[in-house]
């Protein structure tokens, strides 16, 4: 009788005839030698074929296995993911979309299409999950393939079988199936725990492990590869589900672990090997400084997000605050907008409690628009505003002098030759008149400046401070601050110094400017206006 073989009934064929005993010693050329001559003539050499005879392995198990089959089937995949790309036509599935023909491993004749070197990814995501973990094992034991291609591989065999929905993750039919998809995916993760796989990816493994309950040995494993590229991360990824109800919405204690990990690690590789100033290592230094950077600001974006959860205690809060250090917030704008956003979820905290929480920003670290912000934030605790303004006030100080400078410098221009000629007839005769003519100049300047003082009064202040309408109490204590820090400072020096609890300190009279000797006019020219 006429016997068609094909791919798909090969294993079955050939678990009938050992069955049946159709060996050579019945009969020369028997069933059991003709299937064996085309498994290895044609199914093995063929990688489609070897995919879909050993996904019908499965439902043929233990014969499959106890006559090679699936191991036979196995290697020949294994050895042909390794084949240079230059010889692969293309893989089946991915001809499907390109309109090509299916994938076999070829000589190439003239200059083929080069097919990438993940060709082989997809097909793979159609085996079960017990045949890909052998079919990957088989893989990795070659040693020929990258972590980046092991890591990509194993991404695209979750996004196929992993489903989006959480109802359809954590659905009772399919939870067990799940946690050992998870399982099985976080064990084939490459040896190098910091290559091969995305931190985003990483992070949604974690997630789904804690949804479907998978073990702790498998989130530990998780958590010690993303705590070492923690600096990719983004916010959307750390925002990881609560096992506990009494947690709040989000697991704020494990990205705590995670961060404490980083820096633990980041702080042990800068004190062990930046010891040496080559090239080599200041670049290592430099990289090091910017993950820590990206960190804070992970962290600042992170306690953002969460504070407007209700149950998201006081000092977890605070914990993971002050987790990263200080060299990871050169500016404190964002971490002032987390605590803000902290207090206006959580009106009915104590004032121990604020004060706490508000000790964490460093008004010296905020930006000018942060700034005016705190000012006017009816939130905050009175001393934090009023630090606020002080530091607002001595940064204004050096700038405004800055300015005057500047605009000094640009109004004493060069005069033109025929300014000179005119100044040089009006030189006096003898320097003691000159001095006269200064000095009676300075002491009308100082008078039109107290006129101008006199008549400008509180409006100073409000002009100084950039137009702020600021509350009354604080404006009184912010006066009363200044005015006591006048007094010390400037004590006994008379009444325009000190000035009183209402007078804003850059409104208090400068020091008359006394001439100083002139040099001898002798080879001099002077212009005087």
């Amino acid at each position: 009788m006429v016997v068609t073989l094909s791919p798909h009934n090969v294993v079955a064929a050939r678990c009938a005839s050992q069955y049946l005993e159709m060996t050579e010693d019945m009969e020369k050329g028997n069933l059991i030698f003709k299937i064996e001559v085309f498994i290895n003539s044609s199914i093995l050499r063929s990688w489609k074929d070897s995919i879909i005879v050993l996904q019908s392995t499965k439902a043929l198990s233990p014969w499959s296995e106890e006559l090679k089959v699936v191991g036979r089937c196995i290697d020949a995949i294994a050895s042909k993911t390794s084949a240079d790309p230059a010889n692969v036509t293309w893989s089946y599935s991915h001809s499907s979309k390109k309109g090509g023909a299916c994938a076999e491993i070829v000589e190439p004749a003239g200059k083929p299409s080069i097919a990438p070197k993940d060709w082989w990814v997809e097909d793979l995501c159609e085996l079960d999950v017990d045949l890909y973990k052998r079919v990957m094992v088989a893989i990795k034991s070659k040693g020929r393939m990258s972590p980046e291609l092991i890591g990509e591989a194993l991404k695209a065999y979750a996004v196929r079988w992993l489903p989006d929905s959480y109802d359809a993750l954590v659905a009772e039919d399919y939870m067990r199936r799940n946690q050992c998809l998870v399982e099985t995916i976080i064990w084939l993760l490459p040896s190098d725990k910091s290559s091969g796989c995305s931190c985003r990816f990483l992070l949604k493994l974690l997630k789904v492990a804690i949804l479907v309950g998978g073990g702790e040995h498998v989130k530990e494993e998780l958590i010690r590869r993303i705590s070492f590229q923690l600096h990719k991360a983004t916010v959307k990824d750390l925002l990881l589900p609560a096992t506990s109800p009494n947690d709040g919405t989000y697991d704020v204690r494990l990205v705590h672990n995670l961060v404490q990990r980083f820096v633990a690690r980041t702080a042990l590789s800068h004190n062990g090997g930046f010891i040496e100033k080559s090239d080599e290592k200041m670049i290592e230094l430099n990289f090091e400084q910017e993950s820590i950077l990206s960190v804070g600001e992970l962290v600042d974006g992170y306690l953002s997000e969460v504070a407007s959860d209700q149950d998201l205690s006081l000092s977890m809060f605070v914990e993971l605050a002050t987790a990263v250090p200080e060299v990871a917030r050169p500016v404190h704008d964002n971490l002032y907008y987390a605590v803000d956003a902290y207090l206006k979820e959580h009106p009915d905290i104590n004032k121990s409690e604020k004060k706490k929480i508000c000790s964490l920003v460093d008004v010296k670290k905020l930006s000018a628009d942060a700034s005016v912000h705190a000012t006017q934030n009816d939130r905050l605790p009175l001393r934090l505003v009023v630090q606020v303004l002080f530091f607002q006030q001595l940064r204004a100080g050096p700038s405004k002098e800055l300015a005057l400078i500047d605009n000094g410098e640009h109004a004493c221009t060069r005069p033109t030759q025929d300014q000179c000629d005119r100044g040089e007839r009006r030189i006096p005769k003898h320097p003691n008149s000159l001095n006269k003519q200064v000095t009676s100049l300075s002491a009308r300047e100082s008078q039109q400046h107290r006129i101008s003082e006199h008549r400008g009064g509180r409006n100073s202040f409000k002009d100084q401070l950039g137009g702020l309408l600021l509350q009354s109490r604080s404006r009184r204590i912010f006066d009363k601050l200044w005015s006591s820090k006048g007094q010390g400072e400037h004590g006994g020096k008379g009444s325009e110094t000190s000035g009183s609890s209402q007078s804003p300190p850059l409104s208090a009279k400068p020091a008359e400017v006394k001439p100083s000797p002139l040099p001898p006019l002798r080879g001099r020219r002077y212009s005087v206006s």
